[in-house]
């Protein structure tokens, strides 16, 4: 297909601009309801959301006067079924800010709205039961209720049995022999209750708008993620040749067996195509490559070909889906590193020149950062060629698709337009809506949250650099309640760019507590290659390792990693985490008190509804985030959480059990708890109530 052939679907695929469609528009209803969420952009674009994952739908709805309302939240699909509706509860008194949670049963385009009303019956028997009480009207009260009960019977299907139950109702609290306050229990009786409950009269039926959800695929939203360069596994140094030899497509799909076997459930590949020679960086992203050196795998290009093709040192595309093959088979998905960007060496570069930016000297620019120079980098430029650079990548990323890669991990796409990102995610979404992005885009909140606004699945966080026990606590709630409409958040501790002073200094007891809280904090997380060794040597003046494996090949000894305990975690990690559905949901967080500052303390529950039996999953981690020191501290648990209830005598109220040494505790709502770096730096806790 040309470059330039326009390609028309349901998205409008073309070189115009995409115009923002208009927020939804409601007139106001008799039950006012404004403040919807979760709404994006006024309702401009999509909220996220995740099959079996329930979101909250909140709305402030008031009326005037003294009358009761009530209010739910309704979940309609593309057809404009309704598929599941569910009540709404005032969570802020006085504010009227309305709560209900839906639960989106399959991937796909769906629509939510709130709907409020005048409710009768509740302000009858708010009157009512102070009225009877106070000897005020009481021939009045019941001819109301009267009048409002055989109002519910004609609305009432003619075999539902709750006409006869309404109609008994109705002769026993007419009856003027019987006591006021007999004929008030007759008329509230709970078979009463319960037929008014399910053909409940309503007056005054207001709507919101309706409100767009994106509803994908559970991956979207949960994963354990191993980065790998295919390169390093199976690369190895052949002295008597003077050289190192590279790892392939064949030895990194014989490693996938040990990295399967430890529960993760995503393999990621940095990429795969082949290196350009010009500039080519050297060890330590020194600026002289030296016979040997393989250069960086984010130079790409080079007379074998560029982004649609393999570095022939790594193999075929035959050996590509043979790797994507053995993945599937072991479980796991295939992710795929997309760097927009090319060594001088790139076909594109002779071919299109005008998809780069030459400079004043005649010159094509290569990537900066100022003072960082990537002189073995041309950056594309978005604004020469649009519609060319769109087809270009478009028909590559398909290209990978039609080879088993189900998940893009996009290389820095905050140095890219976002009007290119907004429309090729919105056709993938019609053509490829299983294919999944993740941005890696460490910048500045505005431009992560509008990369995840306008479509990115999932994004990468700060999570690497928060270490103190406030910032997590306030950072966890931020991207459960507060940014979850729009952004799903991956933890990484460390990736092939970033090691952190903590990792740096706090040896094997930071990597241990980083896994633990990457793994318990968020549905999604990953671990570079290398983890399980706790390489934690940086490069001087440099949060990245030193040797790093982006501009040499290495040679790691896996077997160690069976000394320091971290590949055990990890693998323990990830089972806890198939076990417990609590920890692959987002929107679920509750931050508990402790007397230390070192000790974190939160709960991650689920609502019945999202479990195929109706029963919740409840998981309460308690993390020492000194990894120099034990730690203890007293906990101050919100035990309504699990549906709880504090006792006078402090007795216990839970049954614990932890996941990580296999012990039962009994807890009350304050129970002491210390933990150490290097033996148990945390629990992880299934919760009963006694």
């Amino acid at each position: 297909m040309p470059a330039t052939q326009a390609i028309t679907d349901s998205v409008s695929d073309s070189p115009e601009p995409i115009a923002a469609k208009p927020a939804p528009y409601s007139t106001i209803g008799r039950i006012p309801i404004v403040d919807v969420s979760p709404v994006i952009e006024n309702g401009a674009w999509p909220a996220k959301g995740t099959e079996g994952e329930s979101f909250p739908v909140q709305a402030t709805v008031f009326r005037e006067g003294h009358d009761l309302y009530g209010a739910e939240c309704v979940l309609i699909d593309d057809a404009g079924s309704q598929v599941q509706v569910a009540p709404m509860v005032d969570v802020a008194p006085g504010l009227r800010r309305y709560e209900g949670w839906l639960t989106p049963p399959a991937p796909g385009k769906y629509e939510f709205f709130v709907r409020a009303w005048s409710d009768p019956f509740a302000t009858w028997r708010h009157n009512a039961e102070i009225k009877i009480d106070a000897g005020i009207d009481t021939e009045l009260v019941f001819l109301e209720a009267k009048a409002l009960y055989e109002r519910a019977v004609k609305k009432m299907p003619s075999r539902a049995k709750q006409r006869a139950v309404l109609k008994s109702a109705i002769a026993a609290f007419t009856n003027a022999n019987a006591s006021a306050s007999e004929r008030l229990s007759a008329a509230l009786a709970p078979d009463v209750i319960e037929a008014l409950t399910k053909y409940p009269v309503r007056e005054l039926v207001s709507e919101s708008a309706r409100y767009k959800l994106n509803v994908d695929r559970e991956r979207a939203l949960v994963g354990s993620w191993y980065e790998m360069f295919p390169r390093t596994t199976g690369a190895y140094y052949d002295a008597k040749a003077g050289h190192w030899v590279s790892g392939t497509l064949k030895t990194a799909a014989r490693g996938l067996d040990r990295i399967a076997k430890m529960g993760f459930d995503v393999v990621y590949l940095t990429p795969v195509h082949p290196i350009g020679t010009t500039n080519r960086k050297g060890k330590n992203n020194t600026l002289t490559a030296f016979p040997g050196d393989p250069g960086s795998p984010y130079a790409i290009g080079s007379p074998d070909g560029g982004h649609d093709a393999i570095n022939p040192d790594l193999g075929t595309f035959k050996d590509f889906d043979a790797f994507v093959a053995r993945a599937k088979k072991l479980g796991m998905e295939v992710a795929l590193d997309i760097a927009l960007q090319c060594s001088p060496d790139h076909p594109w570069v002779s071919e299109h020149p005008e998809w780069f930016t030459t400079r004043a000297d005649g010159t094509i620019a290569y990537a900066e950062n100022p003072p960082k120079k990537y002189q073995d980098i041309y950056p594309l430029n978005f604004d020469n060629d649009p519609e060319g650079i769109y087809q270009e990548i478009k028909r590559v990323l398909e290209l990978w698709v039609k080879h088993g890669v189900t998940i893009f991990r996009v290389d820095n796409p905050h140095t890219k337009p976002l009007t290119f990102w907004q429309r090729l995610l919105a056709y993938f979404r019609v053509h490829h809506p299983e294919i999944i992005f993740l941005a890696e885009a460490f910048t500045e909140p505005p431009m992560m949250q509008t990369l995840a606004k306008i479509g990115f699945h999932q994004s990468y966080t700060y999570f690497a650099w928060r270490n103190e026990k406030q910032e997590i606590a306030d950072y966890l709630w931020e991207l459960s309640r507060e940014t979850d409409k729009q952004l799903r958040p991956a933890f990484w501790p460390t990736t092939h760019d970033i090691l952190t002073p903590f990792m740096q200094r706090g040896g094997i007891p930071a990597f241990a507590i980083r896994a633990v809280l990457a793994a318990t904090g968020s549905p999604t997380w990953g671990i570079y290659s290398g983890y399980e060794l706790a390489e934690n040597i940086a490069r001087p003046g440099a949060e990245e390792q030193i040797d790093n494996e982006k501009y040499e090949y290495k040679n790691r000894d896996y077997a160690g990693a069976e000394y320091n305990g971290i590949s055990t975690l990890l693998t323990k990690l990830n089972e806890v985490r198939r076990k417990h559905l609590a920890l692959r949901r987002l929107r679920n967080v509750k931050i508990h008190g402790s007397t230390n500052d070192k000790i974190l303390c939160f709960s991650k529950t689920t609502r019945p509804e999202e479990s195929p039996d109706g029963t919740r999953d409840m998981v309460l981690v308690v993390l020492n985030l000194d990894p120099y020191a034990s730690r203890d501290a007293e906990l101050s648990l919100d035990v309504s959480v699990f549906g709880a209830q504090a006792r006078w005598d402090d007795s216990p109220v839970l049954e614990v059990y932890d996941e990580m040494s296999g012990e039962t505790y009994l807890w009350n709502s304050h129970p002491y708890v210390r933990l150490d770096p290097h033996g148990n730096v945390a629990h992880i806790l299934n919760v009963k109530v006694l």
